[in-house]
C-alpha cells in the first residue's frame, strides 16, 4: 500500500476549533476542512493510506465501507489537485 503524506514545503496549517485551516504558498490558496476533512488531514499529516483513511471514516461516523471509499476518493483527488499530497 502507497503512503501518502501532506507536503510539508510551504504548506502551513493550524486546527482552530476543530477545523484545519491552510495556507498553500506556491499557489496562494487557502484550504479549509469541515470535521471529516480535519479527521483526514491530521491522518495525511502523520502518513497514511486509502485504505486507513476509510477505515476511519467508517470507525468514527459509521458509514458504509463504500461511501468511504468513494469520499476519500474525492477528498484525495481535490488535494492532488491543489498540489498538497507529498510526491
Amino acid at each position: 500500500m502507497t503512503e501518502l503524506r501532506l507536503r510539508v514545503d510551504d504548506l502551513h496549517w493550524r486546527e482552530i476549533d476543530g477545523e484545519v485551516i491552510a495556507i498553500e504558498a506556491r499557489g496562494s490558496t487557502y484550504v479549509a476542512a469541515n470535521d471529516a476533512g480535519t479527521l483526514l488531514w491530521r491522518a495525511l499529516a502523520a502518513g497514511t493510506t486509502p485504505e486507513a483513511l476509510a477505515d476511519e471514516l467508517v470507525r468514527v461516523y459509521g458509514i458504509d465501507r463504500r461511501r468511504a471509499a468513494d469520499d476519500i476518493e474525492h477528498f484525495l483527488a481535490q488535494l492532488t489537485d491543489q498540489g498538497l499530497l507529498a510526491a
